[in-house]
C-alpha cells in the first residue's frame, strides 16, 4: 500500500515552530489491548477498517473500529509484537468501552482480547532518537518486530521522523533525551494524524479525519462494521468535512482548546462549522489542534474557538496530500 508523502510547503519557515530535535517520552495517553489465538488477525480484519491481513513484522496499520453507521468509535494502530500478539494501540480513555464492544463481535473466533497496557510500555520517539530501521525512507506503518519489541514508523512532524516503540514493561527505556509529553503530543498533532479519544467517540466517518488519506482506509477488503457508509463517502462525493491542522494563541482569561469543542466561522456565527478532535500544547507555549469541519469554512472568513468571539485559529498546510490530491 502506498502512502502520500509528507507536504514539504508545510516545513516553510512561516509556518516552522519549535519543536525539540530529539527526544523520548513515555506515552501516558496510549493503551494497548492485546489480541492472541490463531483467529485474530483473521477476526480484527473483520471488524476494523483496513486490512489487517496485511499485519506483519514489517508492516503496521492504521485503523478506525466503526459502529454500523460509519462513525469511529476508536482509532487504533496495529502492531505484530515479537511475542505473536497483535497489540492494538489506542487512547487510554476509551480502551474499556472499546474493549467490550470489540469482544461482544469475538464468538467462535479463537481469539482472546484483553487490556495489557499494565504489560506493556508505549514511547514516543522524535527526531534524532528514531531508531534505524533498514528503510531510509522511513514510510509511514512500517514496523519492525523483535522478542520484546515492536516499532512502528509514523508521519513526521515538522519534518522531524517519529516513532512509536512498544516494549515489555519491565524493559529498559529507549535510549534518547527525556521529551516532555506535552512536545510528543503537540508533534501528534502536527503530524496531522488524529486519534479518537473519549470526547469525539462516534463523532465523524474516517474521511471527516482523513484516514483514507493516511493509510486508515482500504476500500479493496472485505466486509466491517460500517463499510457502506464509508465507502458511500468516498465514491458520491457526499464528503463535507475534513481534518484540517490549526495553530492559535489562546488570550489570557480564555479556555486552551479540548478535544470536542466546537468551532465558529465568521461567514456564519450562529452555528458550528466544526469540531476540534486533538488538540496540545508544547512546553514553549504554542498551543496546536487538529479539527474537523467543513470544507467551506476552511475556504473563507475566519475562525474561532468555542463561540464566534473565540480564540481566533490560523489554518496550518496540512502535512500530507489528500487521496483526490495524489
Amino acid at each position: 500500500m502506498n502512502f502520500p508523502s509528507p507536504n514539504p510547503e508545510s516545513h516553510s519557515p512561516q509556518f516552522h515552530y519549535a519543536l525539540p530535535d530529539s527526544g523520548v517520552a513515555r506515552l501516558s495517553h496510549w493503551g494497548v489491548i492485546e489480541a492472541t489465538g490463531e483467529d485474530s488477525i483473521k477476526f480484527l480484519n473483520s471488524q476494523l477498517s483496513n486490512d489487517l491481513s496485511q499485519l506483519s513484522a514489517t508492516q503496521a496499520r492504521l485503523a478506525a473500529f466503526c459502529s454500523a453507521k460509519g462513525r469511529m468509535q476508536a482509532s487504533f494502530v496495529a502492531v505484530q509484537h515479537g511475542n505473536g500478539a497483535v497489540l492494538l494501540l489506542c487512547s487510554q480513555d476509551l480502551l474499556a468501552a472499546t474493549l467490550k464492544r470489540l469482544s461482544m463481535f469475538v464468538m467462535r473466533a479463537k481469539t482472546k482480547l484483553r487490556d495489557a497496557t499494565q504489560d506493556y510500555a508505549v514511547y514516543g520517539l522524535l527526531g534524532d532518537s528514531t531508531l534505524p530501521t533498514g528503510d531510509p525512507a522511513q514510510v509511514p506503518w512500517g514496523a519492525h518486530a523483535e522478542a520484546g519489541a515492536a516499532m512502528v514508523q509514523l508521519y513526521p512532524a515538522q519534518g522531524l521522523p517519529r516513532q512509536l516503540w512498544v516494549v515489555d514493561a519491565n524493559a529498559s527505556a529507549p535510549a534518547g533525551p527525556a521529551l516532555a509529553l506535552s512536545d510528543w503530543q503537540s508533534a501528534e498533532v502536527l503530524s496531522g494524524v488524529a486519534t479518537v479519544s473519549a470526547a469525539v467517540v462516534e463523532a465523524f466517518v474516517p474521511q471527516m479525519l482523513n484516514y483514507e488519506s493516511v493509510g486508515g482506509v482500504s476500500f479493496k477488503k472485505g466486509c466491517y462494521p460500517g463499510q457502506e457508509v464509508v465507502a458511500r463517502s468516498q465514491f458520491r462525493g457526499t464528503l463535507k468535512r475534513r481534518a484540517y491542522v490549526v495553530s492559535l494563541s489562546v488570550a489570557v482569561g480564555m479556555a486552551e482548546p479540548v478535544a470536542g469543542q466546537e468551532l465558529f466561522s465568521s461567514q456564519d456565527p450562529s452555528q458550528p462549522c466544526g469540531m476540534v478532535v486533538q488538540a496540545a500544547k508544547t512546553s514553549q507555549g504554542d498551543s496546536f489542534a487538529i479539527v474537523s469541519m467543513q470544507t467551506s469554512a476552511a475556504e473563507s472568513g475566519t475562525l474561532h474557538l468555542g463561540g464566534p468571539d473565540g480564540s481566533t485559529l490560523r489554518l496550518m498546510p496540512l502535512p500530507y496530500a489528500l487521496l483526490e490530491d495524489i
